[in-house]
């Protein structure tokens, strides 16, 4: 029947900036984190798809477990400019679950998977995608189905890389998805920035894992009207002096910020440090190193910048006695 065709996307945790980059013209900065679900497609006599989060296989029948996978198929056969019937028929399996027990990490899971089918269509359908498109096809997914992100995780997992993610008005994007078609909207200048960020220090680079799920979703809707605008400049501040700090090499700047907006979020609302976030920020007390929570908070997953193997060591000896797990460590 054909060749197998593999893709892989991997996760993302924001290390400054979240909250804030729910506004637009606000940034963030996401590092991503290699830690890979990976698409098999191949040729089929009809769309059948499969994830190993559950127990069977499906087709375009609405299917309320499958329907992220469905409607980013239905996305794409739009923009192949073609009915979901009449595109070329294949078997789509996504294999590598991102959590453990049942319990999730919070590393992007839906973000990941929308943009790996997109990955996996254009590669059996022979179609080149920029980056930029597979953000934007991949956020206009979202947007569709209400997600109320920023879409700086979207925009991380597509280039696989850290980033500076400037965030572009949804609700315009909202707007446009009711009066134009979709050729027509990614034609459009949406307002966002993606940068990729080179660091010129070294460190090492820790996420530790909580083991208690927390659900963006409701952690937004928890948190976001505290936001103000003095949050939103104070934030948007940090994050700026954060990029230009790990981008020259200053530790003591980069150790600065990451107090400073670890500061602005515990102030936000006290529904983000969870006890378990609490302790692993405080296990860096001493140690040359910061550490802070990552994303929506209230469980998931924090993370740590430590400047000495030592330290990093002696973290990552703290968050095991508290229960929390090294989930990922790199050389920045």
């Amino acid at each position: 029947m054909g060749d197998v065709i593999q893709v892989q996307t991997g996760g993302k945790l924001y290390i400054a900036g979240e909250y804030a980059v729910l506004t637009p013209k606000q940034s963030a900065i996401i590092k991503n984190i290699p830690i890979y679900m990976t698409a098999s497609i191949k040729p089929a006599n009809q769309i059948s798809i499969w994830s190993d989060m559950f127990d069977y296989r499906a087709g375009m029948a609405a299917d309320v477990n499958y329907t992220l996978i469905q409607e980013t198929i239905a996305v794409w056969a739009a923009f192949l400019g073609k009915d979901v019937a009449d595109l070329r028929p294949f078997t789509l399996d996504i294999t590598g679950k991102m959590e453990r027990s049942g319990i999730k990490f919070g590393i992007g899971s839906s973000g990941s998977v929308t943009v790996l089918t997109l990955k996996a269509l254009a590669a059996f359908y022979h179609v080149k995608l920029s980056r930029d498109t597979l953000f934007k096809l991949a956020s206009y997914t979202l947007i569709k189905r209400g997600d109320n992100g920023s879409m700086g995780d979207l925009a991380c997992i597509a280039y696989d890389d850290l980033i500076l993610f400037t965030a572009f008005d949804r609700r315009r994007v909202r707007t446009w998805i009711e009066s134009y078609d979709l050729k027509a909207i990614l034609a459009k200048d949406w307002g966002y920035g993606i940068e990729i960020i080179k660091p010129a220090l070294s460190c090492d680079f820790l996420v530790g894992w909580t083991k208690e799920a927390a659900i963006s979703r409701d952690m937004i809707n928890l948190v976001k009207s505290a936001v103000t605008d003095d949050f939103l400049m104070q934030t948007q501040k940090a994050v700026l002096r954060l990029k230009l700090a790990l981008e020259a090499g200053v530790k003591c700047d980069v150790k600065a910020e990451i107090e400073n907006v670890s500061g602005l979020l515990a102030a936000l609302s006290p529904a983000i440090y969870s006890d378990k976030l609490k302790e692993l920020k405080a296990a860096s007390q001493g140690l040359d190193a910061a550490a802070k929570s990552s994303g929506s908070g209230g469980g998931d997953c924090g993370i740590a910048l430590s400047f000495k193997e030592k330290d990093s060591q002696t973290l990552i000896e703290r968050w095991q006695t508290n229960g929390i797990e090294l989930l990922y460590q790199e050389k920045l």
